[in-house]
């Protein structure tokens, strides 16, 4: 058995875990803290706050006599507050409680009234949907706005055979026509791309230093990848962003939807690619899976995917844009999340889309690991996303989630007083055996979508 050539398996599998625990810290961290800090307004006290279970790694306890610490689970966290019976929050310490005069009751969560933990259990979520939307925003900002011109950026290295004079357009000419049609903005350049069918040359007007130029160039929406999708045919291949396609089983490519009905045409059959790639040409294999992908109008559409994302042969100019801008526009990215994720439910019951579409500890592990390795931001824009999913799901009406605990206290609203404790403790156990249940067929699920991609 070679052991240094098994190394580098290793060696992913501690990134992949290491970037899933900082993600999940990251969110688990927010989530608590804003059961924490919306608990101390609302006076009621806070004994533990803890990242992670079991044995306390370090710890310390601040001025207002909460302990903070790190766990050495790192796999969730809990804010314990006075007079809880467990981190859950689920009962009160019957023994500590009785013992307490009522100003020390009210300092409790279970002696508090009931606006105050109501605000302290919605809190959680909240301040997840309030993370994601901050950090939307602060990527937006980095990475900016497309800018209306439709100006050269660098220009991607792309094999001499799709052009006849690889490298005439450069960085700072301004498109004016795509063979002959006139663009005016990034909007018309795009549209006029789609329409144009794949050819080797492309015909550019552009506008340098003041003077009209007319240049061969590669098609605007080549065959390169722009980007791999997550969990596809494409990443398990080994292809990366930059990679163009030649060809597809001899036929050769020249624009990005070319791909797509010659990947349709194989329903799943496997297609040999070859790639350039940094000047160098290789060819492989890989079989395109049936994905469901989500419809700006609602609702999904299956099709046969390799995984690749389209793009230009140049960067695209973008321009800076500032909080008043970026701000609706993360909301509406934090909104959209959510919305596709009660659509995905909802078609994944009704059986419209494969269960493969939900993602349990190890697909978001992998996931986890897969951005990080596509860079720093892609990470920060996962963890975006994951925190929304986060919040959300803690909302959901189920006994143990802070959904349930809202539920507890709309019906304390009703009938002036809460559930009975033998009530509350079936229906806790009863959220603790479904929970457990849907975990157990996500792993499951992960796994068989893992190595039976095409047939989930």
């Amino acid at each position: 058995m070679d052991l240094f050539g098994m190394l580098p398996g290793f060696g992913n599998v501690f990134f992949t875990l290491g970037a899933f625990v900082i993600a999940l810290s990251v969110i688990v961290a927010v989530h608590e803290y804003g059961h924490y800090i919306v608990g101390r307004w609302s006076g009621i006290h806070a004994e533990v706050f803890s990242i992670g279970f079991g044995p306390v790694l370090l710890s310390r306890v601040d001025r207002h006599g909460t302990q903070w610490q790190i766990a050495a689970l790192p796999f969730g966290g809990y804010v314990k507050f006075l007079g809880d019976a467990d981190a859950a929050s689920a009962g009160a310490d019957g023994a500590a409680v009785s013992g307490m005069d009522a100003a020390q009751r009210r300092r409790t969560m279970h002696g508090a009234p009931l606006w105050a933990r109501s605000a302290t259990v919605a809190a959680g979520p909240m301040f997840n949907f309030m993370f994601s939307i901050a950090a939307f925003s602060v990527y937006i900002m980095v990475q900016g706005l497309p800018a209306d011109a439709p100006r050269v950026g660098a220009v991607h290295p792309m094999p001499p055979v799709t052009a006849t004079d690889a490298g005439t357009l450069q960085e700072g000419d301004l498109i004016t026509a795509i063979e002959g049609e006139r663009v005016d903005s990034l909007r018309d350049f795009f549209r006029e791309a789609e329409r144009l069918p794949g050819q080797p040359v492309t015909e550019y007007t552009v506008l340098r230093d003041g003077r009209a130029l007319t240049l061969p160039g590669p098609h605007p929406l080549p065959a390169r990848a722009q980007g791999i999708t997550l969990q596809s045919a494409a990443r398990d291949a080994g292809l990366r962003p930059g990679d163009v396609i030649l060809s597809i089983d001899d036929q050769p490519v020249h624009a990005f939807g070319d791909l797509l009905p010659i990947v349709a045409d194989a329903e799943g059959a496997p297609l040999t690619l070859r790639i350039w790639r940094e000047g160098e040409t290789f060819e492989t294999t890989l079989n395109p899976r049936r994905t469901d992908l989500p419809l700006p109008e609602g609702g999904f559409e299956t099709r046969w995917l390799i995984g690749l994302q389209s793009g230009t042969f140049f960067e695209t100019p973008t321009r800076s844009a500032g909080p008043v801008e970026v701000v609706p526009m993360a909301a509406q990215q934090t909104l959209d999340v959510i919305t596709r994720s009660f659509s995905g439910l909802y078609h994944m019951i009704a059986g419209a889309i494969s269960t493969c579409n939900l993602s349990g500890p190890i697909g978001i592990a992998t996931t986890s690991g897969a951005m990080a390795s596509d860079g720093l931001w892609q990470f920060i824009w996962f963890i975006a996303v994951l925190s929304t999913a986060v919040g959300l799901l803690n909302l959901f009406p189920i006994p143990i989630l802070d959904g349930g605990h809202l539920v507890f206290h709309a019906y304390e609203a009703v009938t002036g007083k809460p559930p009975s404790e033998r009530v509350l403790g079936v229906l806790m156990a009863t959220g603790l055996a479904l929970l457990g249940t849907v975990m157990l067929f996500a792993i499951f699920n992960d796994l068989f979508c893992r190595f039976f991609p095409a047939i989930g």
